[in-house]
């Protein structure tokens, strides 16, 4: 993905940020974004719900896509991340492709 060297309009994220006792696949912490790469055996996981209500709860906004999503399609997986960056997607989204839960304040402090 072009998360690395600040590929996605200057924004700076990094691998395996450690969030509590936990450790996000990617993390923006200038925009406090999580974003999660997952494989099948995450579907349905209670400990990943467990997991992204701590860091949801801790100011982070969570935005996880299945790893065949990023690997078809990963321009629009890019312009997912920035729409949640930039404010733009709703505060709660839960599809079979796409699972977005918001801190408190998103959409208010950035850009």
């Amino acid at each position: 993905m072009e998360l690395r060297d600040r590929r996605l309009n200057g924004h700076k994220f990094v691998r395996q940020f450690p969030i509590g006792s936990y450790f996000a696949d990617f993390a923006c912490r200038e925009c406090q974004l999580v974003v999660e790469v997952d494989a099948s055996q995450h579907v349905g996981s209670n400990h990943d719900r467990i997991r992204d209500r701590f860091i949801v709860s801790n100011g982070w906004s969570m935005l996880r896509f299945w790893n065949v999503d990023v690997l078809k399609d990963c321009e629009e997986v890019l312009e997912t991340i920035l729409a949640a960056i930039e404010g733009r997607l709703e505060r709660r989204i839960e599809t079979h492709d796409l699972r977005f839960v918001a801190a408190k304040g998103y959409g208010e402090t950035y850009p």
